[in-house]
């Protein structure tokens, strides 16, 4: 029983739902600015929790049978049929239902529709369609890893205004280098798979050309928050040094020989970036103020 209730569990990516709730945080409380209640912070990060768990429930009944091509993934539940895809179908429906009635119940219509979105670019156009068939199918599937904090954000504001296209903006291109980092860390799992991504169609050194062009697009995205009104001097001054640094590492890789190790670093070093962006947001709001006012760190 306990080994049955731990690979439901395990199916849903814990994981990915810990990193999806980081960010969303960070946008519920970028957007609050301090001012939060005891109900629609919980809601907003459960309901958008069982929607994550949905989509990865969805994703590993869709990748099954390729998953049993991959090393790294050949042990999943669903790959080696310990759980059956009726049974993870009708589980993975369960959550994303209660998922978006928490969240209509305790958020507003933009951020059920963001999130509902997200659900669908991943399962519906990443996972069934373009996984499997476009070179650019990350690019497409960043999209719904921006909608946890997006949704956030949305949640508190209601609206869709320059916060919410810079926290898409800034989620959508730091996708980009990390999952390319992933790939050619797994090359010969995709490759085996037949999964097209870029460092398998064109090769590794097209992929590190566009890492690094999406780092510095990245690196652009951030500075946004505090030119916007939306955070302190104290972001900017984390945001650039963290650019600054995922571009040095991301450099190399242009005559790196070992370049498992070094696009491990940088997948290891986009999630620190990732979390360490997600903590300033939460704690170093401002109030938006007029282009050319001085900002500085919020209390």
């Amino acid at each position: 029983m306990l080994d049955k209730l731990k690979h439901y569990v395990l199916v849903a990516k814990p994981g990915i739902i810990g990193g999806n709730l980081i960010s969303a945080a960070a946008g519920f409380l970028l957007a609050s600015r301090g001012q939060l209640d005891g109900v629609s912070l919980p809601g907003t990060l459960g309901g958008i929790s069982l929607v994550v768990a949905s989509g990865c429930v969805f994703n590993n009944c869709i990748d099954r049978k390729i998953d049993r091509k991959m090393l790294r993934t050949r042990n999943r539940a669903l790959a080696r049929g310990l759980i059956s895809l009726k049974a993870a179908l009708a589980y993975a429906a369960l959550l994303g239902l209660a998922g978006l009635a928490l969240l209509r119940a305790v958020t507003n219509p933009l951020a059920v529709a963001i999130v509902l979105a997200g659900l669908v670019i991943y399962v519906g156009l990443y996972s069934l369609y373009l996984k499997r068939n476009s070179v650019y199918a990350v690019l497409i599937g960043s999209l719904a890893g921006a909608a946890p904090p997006l949704a956030g954000y949305c949640a508190v504001t209601g609206r869709f205004d320059l916060g919410a296209v810079i926290l898409l903006a800034i989620f959508s291109l730091w996708q980009m280098p990390h999952c390319y980092a992933i790939a050619v860390l797994r090359l010969e799992d995709y490759t085996a798979a037949g999964i097209p991504l870029l460092p398998v169609k064109q090769g590794i050194a097209a992929a590190k050309k566009h890492m690094v062009g999406y780092i510095l697009a990245f690196m652009a995205a951030t500075l946004m928050l505090t030119l916007g009104g939306y955070t302190g001097y104290c972001t900017l001054a984390v945001a650039t040094g963290l650019g600054l640094s995922w571009l040095y590492l991301a450099w190399p890789g242009y005559r790196a020989a070992e370049e498992r190790l070094w696009a491990k670093k940088l997948f290891i070093f986009s999630i620190l970036t990732i979390f360490t962006l997600s903590v300033m947001m939460s704690i170093d709001f401002t109030a938006p103020v007029p282009p050319g006012m001085l900002l500085s760190c919020a209390p």
